[in-house]
């Protein structure tokens, strides 16, 4: 965190340095933008860990995680998307819509909870094109 930045400062590098990141396949830059208690929940988690629930807690269980999607992300995971919201106090959102300029990609919502700099709690939605993904088994492929 860069001393005395905003909840809007932070949202905004949050934003562009997290997608980079994950379309880098950059585990560590991934890992710097989350608290070392963070708590992810995301579909991607049981698909690539073999896991029951879909909640990992703390750096330890996210490095596996992110290192997997990062090795094993299908072609329709790419990384258009056209902005975000905030709360303007805690909560930034944003899409990833199935339908971009250039076709289709895996459609997802992010919802991540920022204090301190960094991302405290981070869910992801996904819509009915990343569900026909995980249907085809894509991330095992």
């Amino acid at each position: 965190m860069v001393d005395h930045e905003s909840f809007a400062q932070a949202a905004q590098r949050i934003y562009y340095e997290w997608d980079k990141a994950l379309s880098d396949d950059d585990v560590a830059g991934l890992l710097a933008l989350y608290a070392p208690d963070a708590v992810l929940e995301s579909p991607a988690v049981p698909l690539t860990m073999g896991t029951e629930s879909g909640v990992v807690h703390g750096h330890n269980e996210l490095r596996p995680v992110l290192e997997q999607v990062a090795a094993r992300k299908p072609p329709l995971r790419t990384y258009y998307r056209t902005g975000y919201l905030t709360d303007g106090a805690r909560t930034m959102i944003f899409e990833y819509p199935r339908q971009t300029p250039t076709g289709e990609q895996m459609d997802f919502v992010e919802v991540m909870e920022i204090a301190d700099g960094l991302i405290q709690r981070h869910c992801v939605y996904w819509g009915w094109r990343g569900v026909q993904v995980i249907r085809d088994d894509a991330y095992h492929k």
